[in-house]
């Protein structure tokens, strides 16, 4: 059951995945198109799913799920996934991969593989202040508080010095 992404409860489970490349804006639309088509059929045990989506940055599909109503289950995780993989094949793109850094370089946005990123750190090509895009939060409200964040607040501060 597809719902607006902003009238998630704020416990709302989140997945985020980032693609190594921006999108076209017509990508953007073709991918809103079929996420929706997506979500309108995701179930867990027959159980329709409340979820919604955004698409920020032309790079990042963030999916939410109300679990109040009903909880994902191993199956619909499953589902989820191999419908990511889809737009990954489609689209040519990576969004699986989770040892790869996003971050802000002045107004735009960069995507580094994660060993990069450490020699960026050791360059002090980045620093603690550098705003990096933490996509490990779980809920909706860690995502609207701790999503685009210094690096010294994330995960990413431990490579920094």
């Amino acid at each position: 059951m597809l719902t607006a992404f902003e009238n998630l409860p704020n416990d709302s489970r989140i997945w985020i995945y980032q693609s190594n490349r921006k999108f076209t804006d017509e990508e953007v639309a073709e991918i809103e198109i079929k996420t929706e088509a997506f979500l309108k059929e995701w179930t867990a045990h027959g159980t329709d799913l409340q979820a919604g989506f955004e698409l920020k940055h032309n790079r990042f599909i963030v999916i939410g799920l109300n679990q109040s109503i009903a909880a994902a289950s191993g199956c619909s995780i499953d589902a989820s996934v191999r419908f990511i993989q889809s737009l990954e094949k489609e689209y040519n793109v990576d969004l699986m991969d989770k040892m790869n850094v996003t971050f802000y370089t002045g107004e735009y946005i960069a995507h580094k593989p994660l060993a990069d990123f450490r020699k960026m750190a050791k360059n002090r090509s980045v620093s603690k202040n550098t705003v990096v895009f933490n996509n490990l939060v779980n809920t909706k409200q860690e995502y609207l508080e701790n999503w685009e964040v210094p690096a010294k607040e994330s995960w990413h501060n431990r490579f920094l010095s």
